[in-house]
């Protein structure tokens, strides 16, 4: 997809302040060490268009990037390892599941994860959470570029047998590999959920 414009849009730190939907929107998800700001900079080269930080947990709600006045990259806040208190965490997780159950412009969600661990228990649940709901997800595999080929190749269709029949993207937000298939997974999401 050419990017010929990202902006942030909006954050919404509750269910009351997220904003009217402007157009089709593909929602990120994934742990707090991920790279989910990273790959959001990469796949609109921009470079500080979503915060990145050494600690992780900065997400703090949702988060709108509007690209190419047609289409909407929803940043939601990262699970597992944020140093957050459990009262703030467990307010992100309704703030999602709010989102997710009601917003009817959501076409998809990529699922991160990183290459090297693999899918655990929240990333999981959230697969069947996505499933019991009917939106349309994919596995993005981050961090390609910490693994050896030879390494990477056996990660990547471990991922790919123990994930089926989800698709699993691989990617490298420092390398920029794998943004043309994550990008074509997003065009062909919004595609379906306007044909639907």
């Amino acid at each position: 997809m050419r990017i010929d414009s990202a902006e942030f849009w909006a954050a919404a730190a509750s269910p009351e302040a997220i904003p009217p939907a402007r157009h089709a929107e593909i929602a990120l998800a994934g742990r707090s060490n991920v790279g989910k700001s990273s790959l959001i900079n990469k796949m609109t080269k921009r470079r500080r268009l979503a915060r990145t930080s050494r600690t992780p947990g900065c997400t703090r709600g949702l988060v709108f990037f509007e690209i190419n006045s047609e289409l909407t990259l929803v940043d939601l806040p990262g699970y597992g390892y944020a140093s957050r208190s459990q009262q703030e965490r467990a307010a992100w997780k309704r703030l999602v599941e709010y989102y997710l159950e009601t917003r009817e412009e959501l076409a998809g969600m990529l699922v991160l994860v990183d290459v090297r661990r693999g899918p655990e228990a929240e990333e999981m649940e959230l697969a069947r959470f996505l499933e019991s709901r009917g939106i349309s997800y994919a596995w993005v595999a981050t961090k390609s570029d910490k693994l050896k080929r030879s390494k990477l190749a056996a990660a990547r269709s471990r991922l790919s047998e123990r994930l089926a029949p989800a698709r699993v993207l691989s990617t490298s937000a420092v390398k920029g590999e794998g943004l043309d298939a994550v990008w074509a997974w997003v065009e062909a999401a919004v595609a379906d959920g306007l044909d639907g």
